[in-house]
């Protein structure tokens, strides 16, 4: 009986740590599962940790290879140049722009191709040396995370799925120990209160040592013929790989970030960089200049460059939403992750998610407690009335 209250105790402890994902209760008498939770808290002690030791934004941004962002810009925004400019022209002054001779909107279409390669370059390098400036990366981990609270459970319950079915069966074992330790001694004391008394300790204690198995001992120790660490520590690299690889794919994602850039607090900085690298689209081209001028005017003029921004802007969720180019630099960011996670000490790494387990590990261990009570007081009822 004490092996399946281990089990059990040790499976709801789990259960409690991811579910349920949104808060279920009233004031004190509820419960919202320990990692979606803390998520906010856990993601920003890894990315800060990761970070610091490669360095910062730039860095990374560096590792996704410029150039291929530039390329990955020209293929998208290139064959769909002329559907810009038509966009453009018939927001401001759709009459005029198709009166235009098509010679004249035919030599913007070609100016526009020719000039994008030219203007992209620039633009992508400026973003990659103020990266840093431009995401605030607490905020897009915090929105993300907000709208989708089962994100971190997932991370965990991939990352740690090995650890978390050996805690639970380890439960068992412990709680049958604990429990050939309490047979005897209600053999000898038939006491009412002891089995529920025992059981209490054999689910508080199982929830206490399963806990522990998972951060303890930070290295490895030798014990008679076993050598034992942590569950977590002693899969470090392993469990490097799959985090980076979950947050590359989930939380930190070209779109996401390129989003942040344009829509974060930051963003008004983001397009005057835009808007910078665009103006000289218009003022160092007197065959544009001329035509546009032509078209919509002196006052119009200024409309347009206004336009023309605005429709950049939407041009680069265009570009950075693709989801092919983002599987594809995904791998880049997750090893740059998973590098830095593998470089952390044990200490270290064990404080990417112990503190926030820390502060639920009471209640968790009182569930188990209670559990076994209950499973306690049952037994004593089911052997009372067979002795009886």
């Amino acid at each position: 009986m004490a092996a399946v209250v281990g089990w059990l105790t040790n499976w709801l402890a789990i259960r409690m740590s991811f579910y349920p994902v949104q808060f279920v209760g009233a004031g004190v008498f509820g419960w919202q599962g320990v990692i979606p939770r803390k998520a906010e808290k856990m993601a920003h002690i890894c990315i800060d940790r990761t970070l610091r030791q490669f360095g910062d934004l730039n860095e990374v941004y560096r590792k996704l290879e410029p150039r291929r962002i530039v390329e990955q810009v020209i293929s998208r925004v290139g064959p769909r140049m002329d559907e810009y400019i038509d966009e453009v022209m018939y927001d401001i002054q759709p009459v005029l722009w198709d009166n235009l001779p098509l010679f004249a909107r035919n030599r913007i279409y070609q100016w526009g191709r020719e000039q994008l390669p030219g203007r992209i370059e620039p633009l992508v390098e400026d973003f990659g040396d103020d990266l840093n400036e431009l995401v605030d990366l607490k905020a897009l981990l915090s929105r993300e995370l907000e709208s989708h609270p089962d994100l971190m459970n997932r991370v965990f319950q991939q990352a740690g799925a090995v650890e978390l079915r050996s805690v639970i069966r380890r439960g068992a074992v412990i709680g049958g120990i604990l429990g050939a330790v309490l047979a005897p001694l209600w053999v000898r004391y038939p006491e009412p209160w002891l089995l529920p008394l025992g059981g209490f300790a054999v689910g508080f204690l199982t929830n206490w040592i399963a806990i522990n198995l998972i951060f303890r001992p930070l290295r490895p120790r030798r014990f008679l013929f076993w050598k034992v660490q942590g569950l977590f520590l002693k899969r470090q690299p392993e469990i490097s790989d799959v985090w980076a690889r979950l947050v590359a794919e989930e939380l930190i994602t070209v779109e996401k970030v390129a989003d942040a850039m344009i829509n974060g607090r930051h963003g008004d900085r983001t397009r005057a960089i835009i808007q910078k690298h665009l103006r000289p689209l218009l003022d160092n081209s007197m065959v544009m200049k001329l035509s546009a001028q032509v078209a919509v005017g002196m006052t119009g003029y200024t409309e347009l460059k206004k336009a023309m921004n605005h429709k950049a802007v939407q041009a680069t969720r265009d570009v950075f939403g693709d989801p092919a180019f983002n599987r594809e630099r995904a791998p880049v960011v997750a090893a740059v992750l998973a590098d830095q996670m593998k470089s952390l000490g044990p200490a270290e790494f064990q404080d990417i998610l112990r503190p926030a387990f820390r502060e639920e590990e009471f209640q968790l261990m009182l569930v188990g407690g209670v559990l076994g009570a209950v499973a306690g007081g049952l037994q004593f009822l089911v052997l009372g009335n067979v002795f009886a």
